[in-house]
């Protein structure tokens, strides 16, 4: 019953401070659904299309006019404008209307016709990668069928049969044969995949702060002793706080134990283990149920648009949940080793604010130094989001992965010990309290 009621007594006291600090609520409740219903509005449009370029045609032959169609039918083009002069285009560029330039150069068709080389010109804004790479492929797309059909029509002009004509033209195909993600669907590339790192950097930072500011306003013996139902100074000075802390909404009664007596542990006064492990599970029992819910969330935006085992779905789901209670340990870690819910919050920041970028999303892992792949294994994100990967887009079976839902929850169980280890030194410590 000690235990079970420091459980309660701590949920109790957090949902008090909750109601009262419409901040720290947020940061529960409604910034995570912000920003992942955000992150899932910025990528509705799933494929990259029509990304807007220039042309300049020196040219103006009919071979120019038919180059400058199949651009306008590219779809992953659209020829915003046509240029006279490459000052223009470039302005054009530097004002980001269009991300690159094709230049057909003088004498294109004659050059063609008379079996010259003939290139055109593509100059793209490489600062953007991703637009950059869509345009390369759009406009080596459409140069490679129109060199095709030009040479197929000079072979049919020599008496070759169309069928051999186009053989000969291009004797060596890509056959294309996209395993995962064959839509390009960047909704499922990159939006299923941020909204998790999201939840993880959001949850961090409630775990620091939901230790921290305890720390910070000198009130963690007052915490203690309120849930420790054996604490013999807690009888004495908050037995009317302690009869009325599950039926009572109010903070009346805890500010008055606040003035009663010292928010200090006394000598004689032992702290529990146990007390502090169930204590802190209660005090993180909101944000524990609040994001395993958006985890649900997080999950069914990820899957609800394509065929996903339903074993799948509940393993990746376990490990969301389970990562998201490794980042309220490892927050509350930061916290008290420093004494200092700032300097505690900067650490959580520097740890979880760049995890994505090592996690090999947008990068790929493989290719990364040795060291930042070092600094990539020891981060949990990367090791959630290689499960995420594989069980929601790889499809993979769910033995693959198992190794990676058992490393988080012995990681978690870890971590919690540790931060129960962490508390008990700072009660032992009120020097140290009242850091900012």
């Amino acid at each position: 019953m000690r235990l079970i009621q420091a459980f309660l007594r701590s949920a109790v006291y957090e949902r008090r401070f909750l109601t009262k600090n419409p901040w720290d609520l947020a940061m529960v409740i409604f910034i995570p659904l912000i920003a992942a219903f955000m992150i899932w509005w910025i990528f509705s449009q799933t494929q990259i299309t029509n990304l807007p370029i220039g042309v300049i045609d020196n040219d103006h032959s009919p071979t120019a006019g038919t180059l400058l169609r199949y651009l306008e039918a590219s779809p992953d083009l659209m020829v915003a404008h046509t240029y006279h002069s490459p000052a223009a285009a470039k302005a054009a560029i530097l004002q980001r209307d269009i991300y690159g330039v094709v230049t057909i150069p003088e004498n294109f068709e004659r050059d063609i016709l008379s079996g010259k080389p003939s290139p055109i010109i593509l100059q793209v804004n490489a600062q953007y990668g991703t637009h950059s790479g869509n345009i390369k492929k759009g406009v080596q797309s459409v140069a490679a069928t129109l060199s095709a059909g030009v040479e197929i029509q000079r072979l049919v002009k020599q008496g070759m049969a169309p069928t051999q004509a186009a053989i000969t033209a291009s004797p060596i195909g890509i056959q294309r044969i996209s395993l995962f993600n064959a839509a390009t669907n960047y909704q499922q590339f990159l939006a299923s995949t941020i909204i998790p790192a999201l939840f993880h950097i959001l949850a961090m930072v409630v775990g620091a702060t939901t230790i921290g500011r305890e720390l910070r306003d000198k009130q963690i013996g007052r915490w203690y002793r309120f849930i420790d139902t054996d604490n013999q100074n807690l009888q004495s000075h908050d037995s009317t706080l302690a009869n009325d802390s599950l039926v009572n909404t109010n903070n009346e009664n805890l500010e008055a134990s606040n003035q009663l007596g010292d928010n200090r542990l006394k000598a004689h006064e032992r702290v529990s283990l146990l007390v502090l492990l169930f204590g802190l599970t209660g005090k993180y029992f909101w944000p524990i149920l609040a994001y395993s819910l958006w985890s649900i969330l997080a999950i069914w935006l990820a899957t609800y648009q394509h065929t996903i085992a339903l074993s799948s779905i509940v393993i990746t789901y376990i490990c969301l949940v389970v990562l998201m209670i490794l980042s309220f340990w490892l927050g509350a870690i930061f916290t008290l080793t420093s004494y200092s819910l700032r300097a505690g919050l900067s650490s959580t920041g520097f740890i979880s604010a760049p995890s994505y970028a090592f996690a090999g999303i947008t990068f790929p892992y493989i290719a990364i130094r040795d060291s930042a792949k070092y600094w990539a294994d020891a981060l949990p994100l990367t090791h959630y989001l290689k499960l995420h990967l594989a069980q929601l887009q790889m499809k993979a079976p769910m033995t693959v992965s198992l190794s990676i839902v058992y490393g988080l929850i012995v990681a978690t169980i870890i971590a919690g010990l540790l931060a129960v280890l962490l508390t008990k030194r700072a009660l032992a410590h009120p020097e140290r309290w009242g850091a900012r």
